[in-house]
């Protein structure tokens, strides 16, 4: 079926806009994108600032601490107590110093 001439304006036109759409909205992912790793950056500075100061907390208090690789998990916290996983060997290390 061949489309008149109304037709074909109408669909070229309408396929121009998507076409504008879809650029705009690449540009807006490509924005927020970028905020998103500024925003990583940021939390990732934080994040190595605050393990620097817990590390140097626990080493003026003569706590040994075990962060993992990330630093995101304590293996072993102020007086031999841990997050979510404890070290029941060191309790009595820090326990001891404390």
């Amino acid at each position: 079926m061949a489309l008149t001439k109304d037709q074909e304006d109408l669909y070229r036109k309408t396929m121009e806009e998507a076409k504008a759409q879809l650029d705009t909205i690449d540009e807006e992912m490509e924005k927020e994108i970028q905020k998103a790793r500024e925003r990583l950056a940021k939390l990732q500075e934080s994040k190595r600032s605050f393990r620097q100061l817990y590390e140097g907390a626990a080493q003026l208090l003569g706590i040994k601490v075990d962060l993992d690789a990330e630093g995101s998990e304590l293996k072993q916290g102020l007086n031999g107590q841990a997050g979510d996983k404890g070290d029941s060997k060191g309790q009595g290390e820090a326990a001891a110093q404390g």
